[in-house]
């Protein structure tokens, strides 16, 4: 069973109810970028199902580890959850450790889930990710889109995150309608991760109890954003905005490298716009499309395909 792409973390609720079953206990792949909040979307299936008064255990591949690994594993979680973190970041042997965990597992024992920033069925292919593995995980897969591309879960998610920080003992504040807007028009390279910690930090360095787009400009202003590939000036080249916009990236981890895979995922967003934009100048004729890239035609579908990229027949611009 595969939900569609697009399930919104709103969607939680929903999701886990289909996932409560025991027949999807070892079923449950969370997809996205770096910081969309996956984790949290396993935590809210585990929070809506009939096991959510039992453990909720992330597991890593030290954990099954010797040979009580396993079954030391399966005590913690006491038929309750047990999440593998990025998954497609484990080698080789540590996914044979996770297919020998599950196929001694009996009925009563844990739900198994996992998430990924990679697509597992592209890095299955590539020969990088255990085939036996994925088709005992890949019962239900729910992609998680960026911030960016959900707006309209983010005045929920900073309530979530407001109601948190008062929990904790901070003030508690809200945004203004100016904040709030400028909230949904940034861009969120760090995803649900980097609206918690600005959230978080707005809450302690801000004064009165209502936050104004300027207070939160302050605070943006400060934190890298993602900018436009045609850079700030006119005399930029691409590569000079590219450089730009990757350092900026670097930044936003505050020293510690970046999650691996990051030559596709750059190289996937600058495509997807080239794709997009050569396909409009040229009305939607794929033909003219593909040799104004240069490219194979069948490589042309293959990369529409594989980008999700709409295409519509239209009077050419150019």
């Amino acid at each position: 069973m595969i939900f569609p792409c697009g399930a919104h973390s709103g969607d939680a609720g929903a999701l886990s109810a289909r996932c409560a079953g025991d027949e999807y206990r070892f079923a449950c792949a969370d997809l996205g970028e770096s910081g969309t909040g996956k984790s949290l979307i396993a935590r809210a299936i585990h929070d809506f199902s009939d096991r959510r008064t039992l453990p909720f255990v992330v597991a890593s591949s030290d954990d099954l580890e010797g040979v009580d690994g396993p079954s030391t594993l399966l005590a913690r979680a006491k038929g309750g959850s047990i999440l593998f973190d990025e998954v497609s970041d484990l080698s080789d042997e540590a996914q044979a450790r996770i297919v020998r965990l599950l196929d001694t597992m009996r009925e009563n024992d844990a739900r198994v889930m996992a998430t990924s920033q990679r697509d597992l069925s592209e890095k299955m292919d590539a020969g990088a990710f255990r085939q036996d593995l994925f088709y005992r995980l890949g019962g239900v897969s729910i992609s998680v889109p960026s911030l960016r591309e959900r707006v309209d879960d983010i005045a929920l998610l900073a309530e979530h995150f407001f109601l948190r920080a008062e929990r904790d003992g901070l003030p508690l504040r809200r945004l203004s309608e100016d904040a709030l807007d400028l909230m949904r028009a940034y861009s969120w390279p760090g995803n649900v991760r980097q609206l918690e910690n600005t959230i978080r930090r707005i809450v302690v360095t801000g004064q009165g109890e209502e936050i104004a787009r300027a207070e939160l400009q302050a605070v943006l202003g400060n934190q890298p954003a993602m900018e436009p590939l045609t850079g700030g000036g006119d005399g930029d080249r691409l590569s000079a905005s590219v450089a730009k916009h990757l350092r900026r990236y670097f930044d936003l981890h505050g020293g510690v490298l970046p999650p691996p895979g990051l030559h596709a995922r750059i190289l996937r967003e600058v495509e997807t716009p080239l794709i997009e934009i050569a396909l409009e100048a040229t009305g939607g004729n794929q033909a003219k499309c593909a040799d104004l890239l240069g490219i194979n035609r069948n490589t042309l579908r293959k990369k529409v395909t594989d980008l999700d990229i709409r295409v519509t027949r239209r009077r050419k611009l150019m």
